[in-house]
């Protein structure tokens, strides 16, 4: 099975249920569709600053959703318009930019267009670091190649973060996927410290490798929250083996190969060192929550 066949499926967690009908009559264009998820959701760390909307605990948690048929369920409870039409940013359902790329990716897919939420780390967002972050990325059959999608980006965010490229186009180096940034960190290229979250100042080789097991899990349909743990994923104190350092350097190199690894992908995935168990840490909550795939 070739990788476009594969993602044009639903996963355990990207499903859209009975919204599928309306996902297929929005606009077919990824530029259309970045505006409407950006009309339905807001990022909950970035709406206080940029957009002036206070978010209190209860509305902060709702990131936590993982199927989309539930992200959809929360927008329309939220404001029952059409997706089509944009909400007023109080009206949109606060998330991080791991919702805004199963979104998208849930809409391409229910269009036909094969498509995946991807794990790594945005240049973008702070000079000179590498902050951790999701896009999508579809299968843009004329140029026959996978594009890498920033749905996040709005206006807003373009002048802030002083964004020079197309955010329907990200450029490889403007977007490290996770594999990439471990083989460079691997081969002594780049730092690991500058790879993390700033926001809560952590970072290291561990922070990459949590990333990267996540973006294994994507590329197999099961795409996690970005603070959901489990496996082998390491910890800030914890020291990843010989044996698990070369285990994930074959994971990274997977996750960048092409389209005819997809059997590889899987076959690694079911080691339980990396694959998703029914119970995973919420590390937002802090505490162990059970999974319904």
């Amino acid at each position: 099975m070739k990788a476009q066949d594969f993602h044009l499926a639903n996963g355990p967690m990207n499903g859209t249920g009975d919204a599928a009908p309306a996902l297929r009559d929005l606009p077919h264009s990824i530029r259309s569709l970045c505006e409407i998820v950006q009309g339905v959701l807001i990022h909950r760390d970035i709406a206080p600053w940029l957009y002036e909307l206070k978010l209190s605990s209860d509305k902060r948690a709702l990131a936590n959703i993982r199927p989309v048929a539930r992200m959809i369920a929360e927008i329309e409870r939220r404001n029952a318009k059409p997706l089509r039409e944009t909400r007023a940013p109080a009206e949109r359902m606060p998330c991080v930019c791991w919702h805004f790329s199963s979104f998208i990716a849930a809409i391409l897919r229910a269009q036909g267009v094969p498509a995946r939420a991807r794990c790594g780390f945005g240049t973008y967002f702070n000079p000179g670091r590498f902050e951790d972050h999701w896009v999508a990325e579809y299968w843009n059959m004329a140029e026959r190649r996978w594009v890498l999608v920033d749905a996040q980006l709005d206006d807003v965010q373009r002048r802030t973060f002083r964004v020079d490229f197309d955010p329907t186009n990200v450029p490889h180096d403007r977007f490290v996927l996770a594999g990439d940034a471990w083989q460079q960190c691997r081969d002594g290229r780049a730092d690991p410290d500058l790879f993390g979250l700033s926001l809560i100042n952590e970072h290291g080789l561990w922070w990459i490798a949590q990333n990267l097991i996540r973006d294994l899990a994507s590329l197999n349909r099961v795409e996690m929250l970005p603070w959901d743990v489990w496996g082998m994923m390491p910890g800030p104190a914890s020291t990843l083996s010989a044996e698990d350092r070369t285990f994930l350097d074959r994971v990274a190199g997977l996750t960048l190969g092409g389209d005819d690894v997809i059997a590889a992908l899987q076959e690694i995935y079911d080691d339980p060192r990396v694959k998703v168990s029914h119970k995973v840490f919420n590390a937002d909550r802090k505490i162990d929550e059970e999974l319904t795939f």
